[in-house]
């Protein structure tokens, strides 16, 4: 990883089109329409049967079927990107100015609260108290879908709209991998996470050395996931650790940051494989309970998640940002007016991904985890519908010189259309 390469023609382009936001969110809504489509279908059984397929080592308790490896294995490349972008971010990127970081981390803490909230209501309006597990479901939001949808039809919208949403799916990400870490981890070994420490020291330390390679990080890499697998703490967490720990600034002499590299190295297998794979094996819920037990649909979950998603996310986001820009200094990042935060907060509505890593995690009831799911795409698919109009809609408004009135006039900036052309 550390040595730079040059890639033939065709490769360069393979990882130009796997490198898109679009090309992942569309392989993600692929994978989820053909797994669901397949479970209620009249071949389901195949499918249920493919999940189940067992494989890897029982003497290392890596003997996991197909969907527990997409969740804990492949899932964990998803985040170590998001390790690496967080990284940056917070070196080099949006995170870096507290200041201007501010109002979107505290647009990401209440595109949280608000929908927990929403859901701990309607569960108790429900009178199903027992499912409060999930609670954490709705409050996560999908970087790669969301940012997909953005550059589909937000274009000729300011740039600085993508860095807020980026700025607080990364937060909103970074605050769902300690709920995760926190809430949904039942045992610890200590041991075990004492050695995943270790390992990820390790990893740390060749990554910031002259001698980092893949075939020397890579291993490493898995030995911290094996680990942190065996801690008990969801292995997805080993990911964002080895992400956070690679130097986001030029070392040795190079001209680009290593956690730059890596993630442009990874990003591409994330989006093409980690992603659809992880979403084929947890979308694919039969709606109707064909065994003559009760319609997933029919679970109170399923109005606590989707209300969560689609009016918690907007609200909290909304809400928050008014009441900090107006009791306080702070203010909305130039070229970003109020009314940008309507198609924002929708769009954090689309949960998707770590969403449905959570209903997993929250329920041992398989009808509730498979109303949660079914509730996660609805919510998802209404929310991403409802921002392309809302982006659209804010794309033809004419701005103002002054969008976030703190009384300077906004500089130009590039427009998302832009910006998406030519990172790909």
């Amino acid at each position: 990883m550390a040595h730079q390469r040059t890639h033939p023609p065709a490769q360069s382009s393979l990882r130009r089109w796997a490198s898109r936001e679009t090309t992942g969110g569309a392989l993600l809504i692929g994978a989820a329409v053909v797994a669901l489509v397949w479970a209620n279908s009249p071949w389901r059984s195949a499918y249920e049967t493919l999940s189940h397929l067992v494989v890897g080592p029982r003497s290392l308790h890596l003997d996991l079927d197909l969907a527990h490896w997409a969740a804990d294995g492949l899932l964990a490349v998803f985040f170590l990107t998001v390790g690496l972008e967080l990284k940056r971010e917070i070196v080099v990127g949006s995170l870096r100015d507290p200041r201007r970081a501010a109002v979107p981390v505290v647009a990401a803490v209440g595109g949280m609260l608000a929908p927990a909230a929403i859901y701990v209501g309607v569960l108790a309006v429900a009178g199903d108290p027992a499912a409060r597990s999930g609670w954490a479901i709705p409050t996560a939001t999908d970087i790669a879908f969301a940012l997909a949808v953005l550059a589909i039809f937000g274009r000729g919208l300011p740039v600085a709209i993508r860095t807020f949403l980026l700025t607080l799916a990364v937060v909103d990400d970074l605050l769902a991998i300690l709920v995760i870490a926190v809430f949904y981890t039942d045992t610890v070994s200590v041991g075990m996470l004492a050695l995943a420490v270790v390992a990820v020291a390790a990893f740390a330390a060749l990554a910031r050395s002259p001698y980092a390679h893949p075939w020397l990080l890579a291993p490493l890499a898995v030995i911290a996931w094996g680990f942190m697998h065996a801690s008990g703490v969801h292995a997805t967490i080993a990911g964002v650790l080895l992400g956070l720990s690679v130097p986001a600034r030029p070392v040795n002499g190079e001209l680009d940051d290593r956690a730059h590299r890596y993630e442009q190295a990874v990003r591409p297998w994330s989006a093409i494989a980690a992603l659809p794979l992880f979403a084929f094996f947890s979308a694919g819920v039969t709606l109707v309970g064909g065994d003559g037990s009760t319609s997933p649909l029919a679970q109170a979950v399923v109005p606590a998640v989707v209300l969560g998603l689609v009016v918690g996310k907007i609200t909290g986001i909304l809400g928050s940002v008014v009441l900090v820009t107006r009791w306080s200094r702070l203010r909305l990042p130039e070229g970003i007016g109020v009314r940008d935060l309507v198609p924002v907060g929708v769009l954090a509505g689309i949960g998707f991904t770590v969403s449905l890593l959570i209903a997993e995690l929250s329920f041992t009831d398989g009808a509730t985890a498979a109303g949660a799911k079914i509730a996660v795409l609805a919510g998802t698919t209404i929310s991403a519908v409802a921002a392309a109009v809302l982006l659209r809609w804010d794309s033809r408004k004419a701005r103002r010189a002054d969008m976030n009135d703190d009384g300077v006039p906004d500089a130009p900036q590039p427009t998302v259309g832009e910006v998406t052309e030519t990172s790909a």
